[in-house]
Order: structure tokens, then sequence, then C-alpha cells
């Protein structure tokens, strides 16, 4: 079974957090309005999320908020194929993401290694 988590629990996760500290939920819904590909589960009334979809959403919030492309922008890298040279951009945008996405992930790895050996 695959592990979901709700719509709050992802605004804390990716960071989506207003001054109050409270999760900014509606960014998300937006998102799953403008993405078609963002798919929650909805149970119950509430949105859930698979792994797939957060890393989905994790790139779409790379590419909106560090890499600062519009909306649209991040619609045209998203159905990229990367069949023509004119793709190249789009697919360089994605491999800057899962470049940083794997540090991150092995940082992570090194600390958790780090904190067993004492």
């Amino acid at each position: 079974m695959t592990k979901l988590i709700n719509i709050t629990d992802l605004s804390k996760l990716l960071n989506l957090i207003n001054k109050e500290n409270k999760p900014q939920n509606y960014i998300l819904r937006f998102w799953e309005k403008e993405f078609k590909q963002i798919k929650p589960t909805i149970l119950k009334g509430r949105r859930y999320y698979s792994v797939k979809q957060i890393e989905l959403v994790k790139l779409i919030k790379y590419l909106l908020k560090d890499k600062g492309l519009t909306v649209k922008g991040v619609k045209n890298v998203l159905k990229s194929n990367i069949n023509t040279l004119d793709d190249y951009d789009s697919y360089s945008l994605k491999a800057d993401y899962f470049k940083q996405n794997l540090k991150s992930k092995s940082k992570n790895i090194l600390l958790k290694i780090k904190g067993l050996k004492k």
C-alpha cells in the first residue's frame, strides 16, 4: 500500500506556510486546478497525495518558486518530451530539480549515518 499524506502535511513539507505558521493549502488547491497532472486521492472530502504526486508537486514548486517560471512555462516543461533541440531547456530545468533533490536526499542519509555512528 502506498503512503498518502494530507494536504496540510504536504503544505508543511513544501514550506508553504504563512507568517502565522499556518499551512497555505489554497496554493496546492490552485496548482491542482492549473496542472491537470496533480490528481490527489479524495477520501471523505479530504485530499491525500501519493509519493508520485508529492514528487510532481515538489517539481512544480521548484519551477515556480525557485526558477521563477510562470504557470504556462511550467505547463510547457511538464508536457515536454525532450524529442527536439527546442526541448533542451525544459530538460535542463527538470535535471536541475532532480540533481538538487538527489543532493538533499544524500545529505539526509549522511546525517543519519553520522547519527548512527554516535
